[in-house]
């Protein structure tokens, strides 16, 4: 009986003395694959977010010229207002374009303007109009087919980007061409009108702020 007691309490005492160890090697291995853990996370190299412009994108994507400060910088006549309106629409907002916007209704070309699609505008600022002697004006305000040709010849019957201003030449609504040459933000329409502020977007069309009212040729 002796022994037998004997053999159980060497036997607790081997239990006793691995368990421990046992427990604090089981720890050790969590502890171990802690650690390591953290550390491939702390060593992998953080995702960069690339400040490199999206493939496509124009450089040159908005409104550019010395012209484009005498916008108003909020309300329908910005050009945040006028991207929200068709052409005709936008042009009423803009304090510059008033006396082209008086030609318009004049010749009652509002709606033609306001529903054509993907279209642009060379629009000549009040300035542009006031190089007209005043008598000359007043009789083409004053002859609706006169303004009519007029008007529709400052209209290209596409979207046309400032690369496409280059060097090109594009029929207009009035069915004759006009040429535009130049680069970066220095742009002119048939040799004599400059374009003082370009790349203006309105719901419908591209518009470029001319400083001399175009003729037609024909």
């Amino acid at each position: 009986m002796n022994a037998f007691r004997i053999r159980r309490t060497a036997l607790a005492l081997t239990a006793a003395a691995v368990l421990p160890l046992t427990l604090t090697a089981c720890g050790g291995d969590d502890s171990s694959s802690d650690s390591a853990a953290d550390k491939a996370a702390s060593s992998a190299p953080a995702k960069e977010e690339s400040s490199a412009p999206a493939e496509g994108t124009d450089p040159m994507a908005g409104p550019f010229g010395p012209g484009c400060a005498s916008v108003p910088k909020e309300g329908a006549g910005s050009f945040d207002g006028m991207a929200q309106d068709p052409v005709a629409t936008a042009a009423s907002n803009n304090p510059a374009l008033s006396t082209l916007v008086t030609a318009v209704k004049k010749a009652g070309l509002v709606d033609t303007l306001n529903s054509a699609e993907n279209i642009t505008v060379f629009a000549p600022t009040n300035d542009a109009f006031a190089k007209i002697p005043k008598a000359d004006l007043d009789k083409v305000l004053a002859d609706k087919e006169m303004l009519t040709s007029i008007l529709t010849y400052h209209v290209v019957g596409e979207k046309l980007t400032p690369k496409q201003l280059e060097g090109g030449t594009y029929d207009t609504l009035q069915k004759s061409a006009l040429a535009t040459k130049g680069s970066g933000e220095n742009y002119t329409v048939n040799d004599t009108s400059k374009v003082v502020c370009g790349n203006v977007p309105t719901a419908n069309a591209t518009v470029y702020i001319v400083d001399t009212v175009l003729m037609p040729k024909s």
